[in-house]
């Protein structure tokens, strides 16, 4: 671990620390507050806002600050609430959830697997794995590793202690494709955030514009004809979570397979942009999601 790595780990280990001795809701609060402060002057900002120009041109430059210094207050939020992943409960609580589309959940442990979740960087993210295992269901989650391996190994640590210390976690890469593979074809449950952008992946619509991304959900799918289903979370407020988890997607079956993920992922991409459109400053919109040449286009216009 290089020095930097080690300086950054202490500094988040100390944060973490900070936080996880507060109130759930009080920790949310402050990470809350400071990132919505600080965040919006960040270079990173710029994107966000070149995202929602690109996204919801209907929206004006009041409405996209407004989403701007929400989505920091939600990311401030969801950092805050890492080191109490484990006490979130029913509502009532501390820290609580209230889930809808549990029906889906039964079907799902009646039925048992396999079965793929997908999900995006929308309100609390991290919640839905322990959520799903609540009532019965419980998600091996493929994930991108943090760069730094201390901070990843902090984080896994927290989302272990979620679930009970029995977490199956599958890196981003051909090692987690092979994971994933086998998980499925034991009849396990595997859950991924698909709203990513992945150069190596098929250009599908997002907002009306080409987007890269990752087939992987669609791919699989239709490997082992199994459920896909669509699950977000939506912040309430500090320390207060919604899981919706909703009916699954139809299976394409055209018999041209390359046509039928095309088909399946712009499925997925739609849930994601009705998701986001409904809560825009729920999302994370600090990356460049679409196509370079949509980028090349808006600064030329600009």
């Amino acid at each position: 671990m290089t020095p930097r790595h080690r300086m950054e780990a202490l500094l988040v280990k100390a944060a973490f620390g900070l936080l996880g001795r507060l109130p759930p809701a009080r920790a949310a609060r402050l990470a809350g507050g400071i990132a919505r402060a600080i965040g919006p002057l960040l270079p990173v900002s710029r994107v966000a806002r070149t995202n929602l120009r690109l996204a919801m041109p209907e929206q004006d430059r009041t409405a996209r600050r407004r989403i701007v210094r929400g989505l920091w207050w939600n990311l401030g939020c969801t950092v805050a609430e890492m080191p109490h992943l484990s006490e979130f409960r029913a509502s009532g609580t501390a820290a609580s959830y209230d889930i809808t589309g549990t029906e889906t959940l039964r079907w799902l442990t009646a039925k048992g697997g396999p079965a793929i979740f997908f999900s995006g960087h929308i309100g609390n993210w991290e919640l839905l794995a322990p959520c799903a295992a609540a009532h019965g269901v419980r998600l091996a989650v493929l994930y991108r590793a943090a760069d730094n391996p201390a901070v990843d190994e902090l984080t896994a640590r927290f989302r272990r202690l979620a679930m009970g210390g029995n977490l199956t976690m599958l890196p981003k890469g051909a090692s987690g494709a092979r994971g994933a593979i086998a998980h499925l074809a034991r009849g396990g449950f595997i859950a991924m955030l698909a709203d990513q952008k992945m150069n190596d992946g098929i250009e599908v619509p997002l907002f009306g514009h080409p987007a890269m991304t990752a087939p992987a959900v669609a791919a699989l799918a239709l490997r082992f004809r199994c459920p896909v289903i669509p699950a977000h979370t939506e912040r309430l407020g500090p320390a207060r979570i919604r899981v919706i988890v909703e009916p699954p997607l139809e299976l394409p079956d055209s018999g041209d397979r390359g046509a039928d993920i095309a088909a399946l992922t712009r499925a997925v991409n739609a849930c994601l942009e009705r998701w986001i459109r409904a809560r825009p400053e729920g999302w994370l919109w600090l990356h460049r999601r679409f196509a370079k040449e949509i980028y090349r286009r808006h600064s030329r216009r600009a």
